[in-house]
Order: C-alpha cells, then structure tokens, then sequence
C-alpha cells in the first residue's frame, strides 16, 4: 500500500490564513473529483474560515472526558475506517486528551499517512521544536505544544502562508483573529511588531532551510556534483599557519556581501595520521570562524586540492578562498603548489588567492626533529669508523672473492650503520666504503684509479644503493617517530576533552589536565588589566597582570614568575611553573592554551548570562504585568464609570432598586480593583523584600470567616471543618487574611457548579495545616510549580480571570509568615491546596 502524502501550510503567527488556505486547496481537490473529509478544523470563532468548509464531508469530532469536563478530538478510527482519499487535520503540534490512542495530533497523522490516506495539516512557526527556546526569548511565551522539526521536514509539501506583521496586526484590530476582549492584551504583547517581524523572518529562514535540503536530495539522487549558485556558501582552506586568521577575516567580507551567505572553514588533515598543522594556530582559528557565524570542518586527504574540492563540492559552494603559497620560487619550478592547482580544477567554483605576509617566506614550523636520538647516531658514526677497516682486514685475508662479493658485503655494512646511526652515519660509510673497495679491492690496487669500466658501474651502483637504503631507512625511523609523537598527542588531547566535558567547570578541569600531562608544579591564566591593553612597555611590569584562572601550588602571577610562558592572544598567556618544556611540546601546549581561552570565555558569558537573567525575568514580569492589567483595570474601572454615570445622569429617574444595583455594582467593582491593587502592591514589596509582617497568636476559626465574609456570596456555600481545639498559628492577621482570600477564591474559580470546596484544618509536628479542597479537573503533578509563576493563569487565555498573582502572592505571604503552600491531588479528582503555618506555641522565643 503506498504510503499517503502530507501537505503543510506552514505560518509565522496565528491568524495569517493557514487553515483558511488549507480549506481552500481542500475544496480544490474535491472539485477534482477526490474525495476529501474534513477531520478537524479549528475555526476559532472566525466566520470567513467556517464558510470555507462550505459543502466539505465533515466527520464528527469525538468527545471524551478527562477530570469531569467533556472534549472533543479527532476521530482516528473513524477516519481510517471511510479511508478517505485527502483528509484535513488542522493544528499539527495540538497535544491529544489523555485517553487518545496517541499523545500528539501528529502522531494520529502519521498513522493515517502509514495507512495511504494523504492529510492536509497546519503548523506556525512557534511550534518547531527547535525554535521553541528562540520564539520564547522573541516574545517572552513558552509554547508547551511542540512539533518535532524532523515531521515536518519529511512532508511532501510545506507551503509558507505569509502575511506582513503590519497587515496581520490590522487583521487582529478589525477582530478577523480574536474576540473583541483580547484584542488590546494581544497586540501590546505577542502580537508586537517586532515579534511579528522577528517570527516572519524566523518562518522564511526555516523553509529556506528545508528548501535547500531538498535541493540536496535532488543533486544527489540524479548524481549532479556541478555547482548550483543557489545561495552564496563561503568556504575558506586552513593549513594552520599563521595567515589563517587574514584568510578568514577575507572570507567573512565576501560571505557578508550577500544577506544569508555561509561561511565554512576547512582543514584538509593528513591521512596518513601523522602531525601536520600546529593544533594551537587551528583552535585559535576555529573560534575565529565561529565567532564570525561560521563553522569549522576537518577533512581527510592525501591530495590536497582534491580535497578541498570534493568538499567544497559537496556543501554546494560558490567560492573558495585560499592564501598564497608560502613555497619559493624554486619549490614552485618543481610543482604548481595548491592554490594554482586547486584553481586549475576548480570549475565553476571562483578561487580567490589571498595575499598575506607569509607569502614567499616558506613553511616555516617548529623544525623537523631527528629521526633518531643522538646516542643511536654515535654508535651509527663509531661502527661506519671501526667496522669499516675491519671488514676491509678481513676481506683481504680472503684472496678468492670477487669483486662484485667485496661490493655486496660492504652494502651490506652499510645497511647495518644506517640501521643503526640513520642517514648520515650511513653516507659516511657508503662514501668511506667506495674508497676502501676502489683503493684495496679495485685492479689497480693501492690507487684510486679505476682501470675497468664494470668495475666503475660497479662502485657506482654501490654507492647509489648504499645513499638510497640509507634514506629510505632515516625516512622509515622518522615517520616512526612522528607517528608515536602524534598518538601521543591524539591521546592527550582526547583524555583533555573527556575531562573538559565530565566536569563542570571546564577552565580548572583543562587547567588540572594539563598539569598532569606534563607534570608540573603549577599553571595560570594571565590577563592584563585595562589600562596596560595595548601599550607594550605597561605590560612588562609585573602589576599589569591579573590571575584569572589557576591550578596547583605557588602558581605565578606574572609572565616573568613561571618557567614557560605561552601567548594566546593580546590578553591572555598561560604561565606553567615547575619545569621548561621541551621545544616539541610547545605545540601540544599552545593547543591546551587556546582551548583555555575558549572555556574562560564561555565561563565569562555564563556569568553574564546569569547576571542578566534577574533583569530579562524583571522585564518580563513588567511586560506579563502591563499585557495582563491592561483589561483587568479598565474592566472595573468602565464598570464604576458607567454605574456612577448613570446614577448621575439627569434624563433617567431610576427607581429605587434600580438605584441600589448601580451603587452595588460601583461598590463591586471598586472592591476588585482594590483587591486587585493590593495584589500588586504586596507582590512588589515581596520582591523587593519591603514587606512588613507583624506576627502574633491567631486562630483559624477567626480568619477564615473573615476571608469568607470578604468574598461575598460567592463564598457562602463553602464548607468547613475546624476543630474546636485547633491550636493558634503564628502569623500576621491581615497577611494570613489575604491568603485565604486568594487560596478559597481560586478553589470557588475551579469548582464545579453545586459542589463548593471545603476547608479542613489539622496539626501536625508543630504545624497547622488547612486543606482548601476542590473537585474541578485539577492540575497535572508535572505543572504544579507553573500555578505560583507570577501573571500566569494556567489554562486561562482569555484573560478575563485577573492578572494571575493570586497563588503567587498568597506562597510568597505564606513563605513570609514562615508557612509554605504546597499542591495535592484530591481524591476523586481536583486539587488540594495545603497552607502550612506555625503553631502559635511552638514560636522559638516562646
């Protein structure tokens, strides 16, 4: 059975006409002839997008309950048992009613897809689970419905429905998205102008983003490796020289010429496993790259060019930037060197060839070590010196070999010394050697003079042999010898990013591994202070450094205090005390130097970040508390205006009931938006740690009358149960008040009609404990916390139910007075609120 096809109409926001686009290309298919049903469509109330169903085939929705409270959701069964051709499913990301086969809507949809039925479906941009986090920062709303980015990625079609953020705002005034109601709340909140910019581009770079991967997909499937100038991709070739930072800052000037280019950076490594490039000049590098928005890659390769290329081929890129060989003139004679090969093969790819001041100077690194130590070289250079004369004595006292033996048993001392000593002790005795043969062994004898032409080819060929075995056997004990160092330093830096990424600190556990390794006394992180950032002769002085990062005993506070000192940058050195390194550790510890800098920084930006996080939480509860009071104030005070208006107005005699109706309106209304003052004044004081609390000894059975009797009638069928010999709580009176205030309140919102809540008290371990039980549908155990979150209403979007302080508030009074308020489930169904208070006798100064 062939699998169905999933169509998506994708927004930046709601209300820019994704389900009325849906229903549109819904009624286009049936006029086809397909047969389509309409599974679920959200209208939200908007007539334009109901009359589009028009004529549609519409399944009834099924209705479930869940904690008392009937919803409806889409009928899985039922569609797959009409197997429609096209069905509509609206609202992608919408999370089902527990007791749904499945969690997500979208799930339900890939059943149907798995069942040959295509779907019709709508997602905004907000939904996306990888840009959950970032929409919430933009608009300051955590979207809890999310969809995973890979479901929509595999839709057949996802089709933008755009709208620009000043229309779309229009849209919202004229009413066309929601009630009259919310109108003001949404536009001085979600509904921004800069959100709606900021989601709008979000939403294009998104499918832009599909749209190119499905451009790879094609290139790939019909085997197209040419380049396709679709977007602008910036790629720039590393080797680890000093000029890399010049190339990349080239790079990042040609990426941003053009709005949305990328930028990569490449390092072409030997495949060979043995070191190449300096690891510290690539690290430094990498941060470069990544701090100008791009990303770093290391490849493989023998063949440099092809390298590049076939990488540069496969991210689709435009352009390719290259430095300028750092090869002489003569190097050049003898091959083109990779920029003018890797140009030469370029094709459609423009090769820029950047000048830096390298050029022309060599491959100027940390020097070739020897291939071999210098007690093997001795022994090398004393065996060609006393093995020579004796294998000389001892072939003379053998009068019947030929010359050719002689040869081939001094090549075979030669092999020996080059096996022993290397290259050089060896050329001593393949020369020694052609001397001794020519002098001793060669007709006429006791001269350097060669009589036969075999015997000339003879000691020629000897000496070729003997240079060529010599080579071959340094060449074999230097690659030997680099291939350890490198395993070496592949497993140092191995065993550092482990330990970098199980700590939790990165800058000490990189500090501490690289005292290990190298087993020193003591290492720091040196920066200079301000004032001695670039003045060359302030930074000599020893009071122009600060430690900001060390490990160890005695660790130095200047440059000049520590044993070997290794820049980063213009600020920061690494000081190591205890012992000088070896020059050929130097790079090893430059690569720990760099990634040292790269965990101060990151350790510097958490510390912002936490800083800030009070502020941006201050500006959002500012922005939650405008958005949110906007209607709350203007709701009671229009309600006072109007009644006492009206009461005023001198062309209506209103009669006496009448008259007592208005007052008790104004009376109402001016008592919530006292309520509703007080709210916010006690929550400022509490965050600002300005409120007062007076406690003393008083009993629940007077308090929570009080709090009854300030409710009104809302609250005269609640029920309680306080025990006569409850004992005192030690707590505020008029604090205490407004909490069971807001706590009954909340419980009465909640309640089902005809069952009020109950109040219980009890003691328990010093503690008076009093229950505010309700029977409504509860909260889930994972939201709990969210109910005390200031200007948050949980499941309220209507914003007609006050600005959410109530249980914030009443925790923070309760946390003042030394109680707490926790959350329960109450049997049956509903939630429990628990204030725990101190007794009045168990108070410390008692």
């Amino acid at each position: 059975m062939p699998r169905g096809e999933l169509r998506i109409y994708l927004g930046a926001a709601p209300g820019v006409g994704k389900t009325y686009a849906m229903l549109e290309e819904a009624r286009r298919r049936a006029g086809r002839g397909t047969d389509v049903l309409v599974g679920l469509v959200e209208t939200h109330g908007r007539p334009h997008t109901a009359a589009m169903i028009g004529d549609l085939a519409v399944l009834p929705r099924r209705t479930l309950r869940h904690r008392d409270v009937e919803f409806t959701e889409l009928d899985l069964d039922a569609v797959l048992a009409r197997r429609p051709e096209l069905v509509v499913v609206d609202e992608l990301a919408h999370t089902n009613v527990p007791g749904s086969r499945h969690e997500k809507r979208w799930q339900d949809v890939q059943e149907l897809l798995d069942a040959g039925i295509s779907v019709l479906s709508t997602v905004n941009v907000q939904h996306l689970e990888s840009l959950n986090d970032v929409v919430a920062r933009i608009t300051g709303t955590t979207q809890r419905e999310t969809v995973p980015d890979a479901v929509v990625r595999a839709a057949e079609q996802v089709e933008l429905v755009d709208m620009t953020p000043e229309a779309l705002r229009r849209r919202m005034a004229h009413g066309n998205i929601y009630r009259p109601d919310r109108i003001d709340a949404a536009l001085g909140n979600y509904f921004r102008l800069g959100n709606l910019t900021a989601l709008r581009e979000l939403a294009l770079l998104w499918l832009a983003d599909k749209v190119d991967d499905q451009l790879d997909r094609y290139r790939a499937q019909q085997g197209i490796s040419a380049t396709w100038e679709a977007r602008e991709r910036v790629v720039v070739a590393l080797t680890g020289g000093p000029e890399g930072a010049t190339l990349i800052r080239r790079a990042a000037r040609i990426a941003a010429r053009t709005k949305g280019a990328d930028l990569l950076a490449v390092h072409v490594a030997r495949n060979d496993g043995l070191a190449g490039a300096d690891p510290a000049q690539l690290a430094r590098q990498r941060v470069l790259v990544e701090s100008l928005g791009g990303s770093y890659h290391q490849v493989l390769g023998g063949d440099v060019p092809a390298a590049l290329l076939d990488f540069a081929r496969g991210v689709n890129a435009t352009q390719l930037v290259l430095g300028a060989s750092r090869r002489g003139r003569f190097a050049h004679l003898i091959a083109r060197g990779v920029g003018v090969t890797t140009t030469a093969r370029s094709g459609a790819i423009d090769v820029h060839l950047v000048t830096h001041p390298q050029v022309g100077r060599g491959r100027r690194g940390t020097g070739m070590p020897a291939a071999l130590s210098r007690r093997r070289r001795l022994l090398g250079f004393a065996l060609a010196g006393l093995g020579l004369p004796l294998l000389t004595l001892l072939l003379s006292t053998l009068p019947d070999l030929t010359l050719t033996n002689d040869i081939l048993i001094f090549l075979a001392g030669v092999v020996g010394v080059a096996l022993v000593g290397g290259l050089w002790p060896a050329l001593v005795a393949a020369l020694g050697g052609s001397l001794l043969l020519n002098w001793f062994f060669t007709p006429p004898y006791r001269t350097l003079t060669i009589a036969e032409a075999d015997n000339l080819l003879a000691l020629g060929v000897f000496v070729g042999v003997a240079v060529a075995v010599s080579w071959v056997v340094d060449v074999a004990a230097r690659r030997t010898r680099e291939a350890a160092r490198a395993a070496a330093d592949a497993q140092t830096l191995a065993t550092v990013a482990g330990s970098v990424l199980r700590g939790e600190r990165p800058l000490p556990a990189l500090l501490d591994r690289l005292r290990e390794t190298f087993a020193l006394r003591a290492v720091s992180v040196l920066e200079l202070v301000p004032d001695a950032q670039g003045r060359p002769d302030r930074a000599r002085e020893e009071d122009a450094w600060r430690r900001v990062a060390s490990v160890g005993v005695d660790p130095a506070g200047s440059p000049g205090a520590g044993e070997t000192t290794v820049p980063v940058d213009d600020r920061l050195t690494v000081v190591l005390s205890g012992r000088r390194l070896e020059a050929a550790d130097r790079r090893i510890v430059e690569a720990f130097a760099a990634q040292a800098a790269v965990a101060l920084r990151q350790e510097r930006l958490a510390e912002e970040a936490a800083t800030a996080r009070p502020l941006a939480e201050a500006d959002r509860l500012r922005t939650a508390l405008l958005a949110a009071v906007s209607h709350d104030l203007r709701t009671p005070l229009a309600s006072a205006k109007a009644a006492v208006s009206s009461l005023r107005s001198p062309d209506v005699d209103f009669d006496p009931e009448d008259r007592a109706e208005l007052l008790a309106t104004a009376d109402e209304s001016l008592d919530r938006l006292g309520r509703l003052v007080a709210n916010l004044l006690d929550m400022s004081r509490l965050q600002a740690g300005a409120l007062g609390v007076t406690r003393t000894a008083i009993g629940l059975e007077d308090a929570v009358p009080l709090a009854l009797d300030e409710l009104g009638p809302a609250a005269a069928d609640v029920r309680t149960d306080i025990p006569a010999d409850l004992p005192a709580v030690d707590a505020d009176p008029g604090l205490l008040e407004r909490v069971l205030v807001n706590i009954v309140a909340n419980a009465l919102r909640h309640s089902p009609p005809g069952q009020p809540p109950t109040l219980t008290a009890s003691t328990h371990a010093g503690q008076v404990e009093l229950r505010v039980i309700d029977t409504g549908p509860g909260i889930p155990e994972d939201r709990w916390e969210h109910v005390f979150l200031p200007f948050q209403r949980l499941g309220d979007r209507d914003n007609q139910t006050g600005v959410g302080l109530g249980l914030a508030l009443s925790r923070g009074l309760a946390e003042a007075m030394g109680g707490s308020i926790t959350p329960e489930t109450t049997p049956g169904g509903g939630l429990t609120m628990v204030l725990r208070l101190p007794a009045a006798d168990e108070r410390p100064d008692r």
